[in-house]
């Protein structure tokens, strides 16, 4: 449960870093790949004694595959953020995804076995739904003046793109069963082709893409303690417990970038955020 919490403390602070590092979606989509490839590279020197054992033909094409979809779900993401702002992208993503990816969980691969597992799962997830959702809510006094400053329908988009990719990210390495440390470097390949494939001719090499290599940095954190804690606990809980960082992303937005939100607002990022603790809590006892 320890190791599951890590990828939500490093993913919870990847929109925050890198909007403090600027640069556009496609900058930061690349930057942050060529940061994981960097973090692929020195995990798989120190665990080579391990990984030698279990690379294969089909490590190396699940772990691109992943990354082609990551590369997806991350560079939509980003553009979703410039739409309408991380502390409402961040929420609307994380409810997205821990919705379709606890439903792999169960559907596809049987996680949740009793009647009582069903339950307490379904309770856990819809608390976290409810709870993501608080936090994007916005005060209707307000509301026509930031609608006026926020693409709702570029928003919309991008995060359903988002979280096809984020989804199909998770979904095929579970599916596969294929060695967590093993996957890391082809999966880091996948990322870096698909970010160039979406920053191509776009001014991609900038001095902003080399700053967000930090981010990627951040990111191969969070990356590879959820990959190592899915054989532990499941998909279901591994993943939901990681994007416990949405309390990071909407706080830190607000605090350290300067997101404004009245005072009704904050009350509802407050609830939603304990609710998500809570349906956390719910979810370790699985």
């Amino acid at each position: 449960m320890l190791i599951a919490l890590i990828p939500a403390i490093a993913w919870g602070s990847i929109g925050l870093v890198s909007g403090k590092l600027g640069g556009n979606a496609n900058q930061q989509t690349l930057g942050m790949t060529l940061g994981a490839l960097l973090f692929s590279l020195l995990t798989t020197i120190i665990f080579w004694s391990h990984i030698q054992n279990y690379l294969s033909l089909k490590v190396v094409l699940v772990g691109l595959v992943s990354g082609l979809f990551w590369s997806l779900g991350q560079n939509q993401q980003f553009h979703s953020m410039k739409a309408i702002g991380i502390s409402k992208t961040v929420p609307l993503s994380t409810g997205l995804q821990l919705l379709f990816n606890a439903l792999a969980g169960v559907i596809l691969f049987h996680e949740w076995r009793t009647g009582d597992q069903i339950a307490l799962g379904t309770t856990a997830l819809f608390i976290l739904i409810v709870g993501a959702t608080l936090t994007s809510l916005r005060d209707n006094k307000a509301a026509t003046v930031k609608k006026r400053s926020e693409k709702i329908g570029a928003g919309v988009s991008a995060l359903t793109l988002s979280t096809i990719g984020y989804v199909g990210y998770t979904v095929i390495v579970n599916w596969a069963g294929v060695d967590a440390k093993a996957m890391v470097l082809p999966q880091a390949f996948g990322m870096v082709i698909g970010a160039s494939l979406f920053a191509y001719g776009k001014d991609a090499f900038q001095k902003e893409t080399y700053k967000n290599i930090i981010t990627g940095l951040v990111w191969g954190t969070g990356n590879i303690f959820m990959f190592l804690a899915i054989p532990a606990v499941g998909l279901a809980i591994s993943y939901s417990f990681s994007q416990m960082g949405i309390i990071i992303s909407t706080f830190g937005s607000i605090l350290l970038l300067g997101e404004k939100k009245t005072k009704k607002e904050l009350v509802y990022i407050t609830i939603g955020s304990l609710m998500i603790i809570v349906g956390g809590v719910l979810l370790s006892r699985l």
